[in-house]
């Protein structure tokens, strides 16, 4: 993980299981043949889920990066500042 803050790790932690339950039950819904509207909802939270941890590893991540700017990009951490900016646009 890109982050030694604990409560931060736990809340992406948190994000990506509340995603995979949510995907289960997307999973469960096809199968059973469930209303289209039904699948699509829930297929919107997992992707809604998703979305927010990317984003809240990316800010973590930019953080780090920023907190020493001095550092030269390829010392301050696992990613440079043009990767990140290439991951965050990756999720829009």
């Amino acid at each position: 993980m890109m982050t030694t803050d604990p409560d931060v790790q736990r809340k992406i932690l948190n994000r990506l299981k509340r995603a995979q339950g949510q995907l289960a039950a997307v999973i469960a819904a096809v199968e059973r043949e469930d209303d289209c509207r039904t699948v699509v909802t829930q297929l919107s939270a997992v992707s809604s889920a998703l979305d927010r941890a990317g984003f809240q590893i990316i800010a973590t991540a930019m953080k780090d990066c920023l907190a020493d700017p001095d550092q030269p990009e390829g010392e301050r951490g696992e990613v440079s500042m043009s990767e990140l900016e290439k991951l965050f646009l990756s999720l829009a």
